[in-house]
């Protein structure tokens, strides 16, 4: 089985650009990364797409104005989760030889949808009765600030935290400082999570990433993929335990089981922080501490830039913001420049191993419906 590395990365600015489109902003991410491998759009032979709310065929709109050549272009859409599971694919062609040398790519333009949360089906009993995501988020903080004596001011201090490293990150245009006061007295949005406690929601972005088996032409270090994991949620039939991110922890277990290490190998995580309450569930899902004791771990100073095992060095999605479709690609893109010391003012010191976590919501019934997980190495 043929070892598939990533030899170059892209990244467009996360904001609000009403002037641009998903198209465009794809376009130049993609650029970028082929200009980091070294590379033309001739060498790629298949091109993975990672888009949710886009129009139909989302990749070759993307690509037809670039010339690609007419390879293969599949197109993915798992909520949130699609552009994480747009690279497991492709790691599944290039280790299986159906290809040498493919690039992975994610978009969304939700400027173009208006403001508010994110558009779910309204088919789903649970969504017309208003259990949207800001809702759900809020219903397991109150359970696990219940659970577990956990105050508010905890819950704000993830934002402090991720908001000091969205600063040092250029992309992130609506990085700014804020205090755990500032946090809490922002707007309500559902107890007891406040505006500045949710990603963004009107967001742009684009980021892609070029994979081969053959040796790469780039100047940047290759770096390998330990493993790669996608999993859906199971359907519940008897009551749970929200707090409880089983998704997420059933999906590290196959992962660290792949790449063969363990939670206290990890450098560095990048997780899908869409609401406070969502980082401090996922320390305990991915093992970087047990059950109820999350608070404390971020208490410690242990997931901060500086700290024993940094969360989110880029800012997450709370500092970036999340166009759905490229979140899981750029989250990959972070993990690369940091194993490669190219990560600038937020650079960890001596990042080996670094994670990825996204998942992909909006069906009534599941915890999530998709769960991507990667581990990262040079």
């Amino acid at each position: 089985m043929k070892q598939p590395m990533i030899t170059g990365v892209g990244i467009t600015d996360f904001g609000r650009f009403p002037e641009l489109t998903e198209e465009s902003m794809a376009q130049s991410a993609i650029l970028d990364a082929l200009s980091d491998a070294g590379l033309a759009i001739s060498d790629i032979q298949a091109f993975y797409c990672g888009n949710v709310f886009g129009a139909m065929l989302p990749g070759q709109r993307v690509l037809r104005e670039l010339h690609a050549a007419g390879g293969a272009v599949y197109n993915v859409d798992n909520a949130c989760s699609g552009g994480a599971t747009a690279l497991n694919l492709a790691l599944q062609a290039l280790k299986a030889g159906q290809y040498d040398t493919v690039l992975v790519f994610g978009m969304d333009h939700l400027s173009s949808l208006g403001g508010g949360p994110l558009p779910l089906g309204q088919r789903d009993w649970n969504n017309k009765r208003g259990m949207i995501m800001p809702a759900l988020y809020a219903m397991r903080a109150r359970r696990y600030m219940q659970d577990h004596d956990v105050r508010p001011e905890t819950l704000a201090d993830i934002s402090v935290k991720n908001r000091k490293h969205g600063l040092l990150n250029p992309i992130a245009k609506f990085a700014k400082l804020a205090t755990r006061e500032e946090i809490l007295a922002s707007r309500p949005v559902a107890e007891p999570l406040t505006l500045l406690q949710c990603c963004p929601a009107v967001v742009d972005g684009a980021a892609a990433l070029v994979l081969s088996t053959r040796p790469s032409r780039g100047t940047a270090k290759p770096v390998r993929v330990l493993a790669s994991v996608v999993q859906s949620g199971i359907f519940e039939t008897a009551p749970v335990d929200m707090t409880e991110a089983e998704i997420t922890a059933r999906a590290a277990r196959l992962a660290y089981e792949q790449a063969g290490v363990g939670p206290g190998d990890l450098s560095l995580l990048e997780v899908h922080d869409a609401f406070t309450i969502s980082e401090l569930l996922y320390y305990e899902a991915l093992g970087l501490c047990a059950r109820g004791d999350a608070a404390r771990l971020l208490e410690s100073g242990a997931t901060a830039l500086g700290g024993r095992v940094p969360v989110n060095p880029s800012g997450g999605l709370l500092a970036k913001g999340h166009p759905p479709g490229a979140t899981g690609v750029a989250q990959i893109v972070e993990v690369c420049e940091q194993l490669q010391g190219r990560a600038g003012a937020r650079q960890v010191n001596g990042a080996r191993i670094g994670l990825t976590q996204v998942t992909g919501g909006g069906i009534w019934g599941v915890d999530h419906a998709a769960c991507s997980i990667h581990i990262l190495s040079l």
